[in-house]
């Protein structure tokens, strides 16, 4: 059974990550979403909050399971006996970043973790959930870069 690990922020999942997972789903048999608490970031919700919205937005996919970790990824991979790491890509900046950190986890892992680079579809390639929570800030609409049960979390939080 090939299963991926897709690790994120996810504060809040975008619709350009839905769209990782959606395809993901049909590469691998498995794909967990795992929900990093990364202590160098300000968080809007809670890693709880971030798991529920994904368990919402991706209950129609039958391969997808919803996690959380706080830790460092190798070390999630080695406790699920996972050797595949999803990322995606929006542009070479992205690359850069996710190189270096796939070859660390690589080095980590002594060869047993891969990363998989998913390019985003080009609707999606601007967007980020840190300009998703700017736009909410100033009450804009977000509703082409986000789900509707995000979009409505986003309302009641700001």
């Amino acid at each position: 059974m090939k299963v991926a690990v897709y690790p994120g922020s996810f504060d809040p999942i975008t619709l350009g990550h839905l769209d990782v997972i959606k395809r993901a789903s049909i590469m691998f048999d498995k794909v967990i979403v795992t929900v990093m608490n990364n202590s160098s970031k300000s968080s809007l919700f809670s890693v709880d909050e971030r798991v529920k919205m994904i368990e919402d937005i991706t209950r129609d996919l039958g391969n997808i399971e919803v996690d959380s970790f706080d830790g460092l990824m190798i070390d999630y991979c080695r406790q699920k006996n996972i050797h595949i790491v999803l990322r995606g890509l929006r542009a070479i900046t992205d690359f850069e970043y996710e190189l270096q950190i796939a070859q660390t986890n690589r080095e980590l892992s002594h060869n047993n973790v891969d990363t998989v680079f998913l390019t985003t579809n080009l609707r999606y390639s601007y967007l980020s959930s840190s300009t998703v929570k700017e736009i909410a800030s100033y009450h804009g609409d977000v509703s082409s870069m986000v789900t509707d049960n995000v979009r409505i979390a986003l309302e009641e939080r700001i």
